[in-house]
């Protein structure tokens, strides 16, 4: 889609946006029901305690996305993350509708990338079969470790043996990619069972793995109870010794926790960190919109019961607000940096609608300091600035920034 080369006239800050087109659009839906809480988890994600809602859930998110339709009417969808919670607890037949109902409504692109995210816990044969026909082709399994006492540790409802049945049956189940996620620095894990864990992904040659750090977030169990976890000098082996071992198999990194072989990145969550567009619906997602009025932020009311009943009645948005050109600069920041080719000093002009001036003499500033490199094309992050990322991004914090949420990209 392209715009008449307008001036937009009311970001939040009162300075004038440019865009001469809208970014890449996407489609974000949360399925915010699990099993049980795990404790390091600190997603818009609720515990089912019963027969879930399947049908009036999937109504409601349907008249979420209608009241969003006239935003982004005859923009092209290259892509649908379906994240959770555990969204592989809906039926396939619901996921078949949900899909079904999502192209009646919306133009995916042809070969547009489908996501699920998935429990090994959840998952037999016939459901992944399920998913498949239902037009999910391309599965991300929250593996986390293939160590039962690691599993238990973190308490998830999956063993090791299942997380391998899993992973065999949906390789062979028709989906046309398949990410495996794993967590390092567990509880008592050392560099041999972390790389172990490491070695049994590889071995099936899914072409993707996330592979990223534990981390003790605010407002989860395990941040209020903490497991001894690696000390800072194991943790850096670990990370090391993995990242050689992902090389070595012909894995790319190309973002800060995610790895792919050629050609298998996954395009959704790309886009995201290329600042590009996205509809997020469901309890707790959020959005990004390029309108003519600038760039804007939406936020979905959390709690299920009353994101359903605000969705029914066409009114599911409990936020929504335009960017600053100060925040429109940090969030694009804040996604690019983290790809580990970087940005064009294009794309930030055409996504942002700034001037380089914005951020180029602070970008420069942290070159001095060997964090990022700089050239003619645009700028990233080194491999001491993919450490100390968070040290660069604190030179563009803005006085005050509306997060973007996990249920607004989900793990890859």
């Amino acid at each position: 889609m392209t715009f008449k080369s307008l001036t937009f006239h009311r970001p939040a800050d009162g300075a004038a946006a440019q865009f001469s087109s809208a970014p890449p659009l996407s489609l974000y839906v949360h399925l915010p029901w699990c099993v049980r809480k795990c404790p390091y988890c600190d997603f818009n994600s609720h515990a089912a305690g019963g027969e879930l809602p399947q049908g009036d859930y999937i109504d409601a998110l349907l008249r979420d996305l209608e009241a969003d339709l006239p935003r982004v009417w005859g923009r092209p969808v290259m892509s649908v993350f379906i994240g959770g919670g555990t969204p592989s607890l809906f039926e396939p037949d619901a996921i078949a509708r949900l899909l079904s109902d999502l192209r009646a409504r919306l133009p995916l692109l042809a070969g547009a990338e489908i996501t699920l995210e998935a429990n090994p816990g959840t998952l037999d044969t016939a459901r992944l079969e399920g998913f498949s026909r239902a037009g999910v082709n391309r599965l991300s399994l929250g593996v986390q470790s293939f160590h039962d006492r690691q599993l238990k540790a973190l308490g998830r409802i999956h063993d090791a043996a299942a997380a391998r049945r899993a992973i065999e049956v949906a390789l062979s189940a028709g989906f046309e990619r398949v990410n495996i996620d794993l967590m390092f620095g567990l509880p008592g894990q050392d560099v041999a069972q972390a790389l172990a864990d490491l070695d049994a992904a590889l071995a099936y040659d899914t072409g993707h793995v996330s592979w990223y750090q534990l981390t003790l977030e605010p407002n989860t169990v395990f941040h209020s109870h903490p497991p001894v976890l690696p000390e800072p000098d194991l943790l850096e082996a670990i990370y090391e010794a993995g990242l050689a071992r992902l090389a070595a198999a012909g894995y790319r990194r190309y973002e800060v926790s995610a790895y792919a072989r050629p050609g298998q990145e996954c395009r959704h969550n790309l886009n995201y960190w290329q600042f590009g567009d996205y509809l997020g619906i469901g309890a707790g997602a959020h959005g990004k919109l390029t309108l003519p009025d600038g760039i804007l932020r939406l936020a979905r009311y959390r709690q299920p019961q009353t994101y359903m009943a605000r969705a029914s009645a066409g009114d599911a948005v409990a936020e929504q607000r335009f960017l600053s050109a100060d925040e429109r600069a940090f969030e694009f920041l804040l996604n690019a940096l983290r790809l580990c080719e970087g940005f064009a000093w294009k794309q930030f002009r055409e996504r942002t609608g700034l001037p380089l001036t914005t951020i180029r003499p602070r970008l420069e500033q942290a070159a001095q300091r060997g964090l990022v490199t700089l050239d003619g094309q645009g700028a990233r992050a080194t491999e001491r600035g993919f450490d100390l990322l968070d040290s660069v991004l604190e030179e563009f914090l803005p006085a005050a920034t509306a997060g973007s949420g996990r249920e607004s990209s989900a793990s890859a």
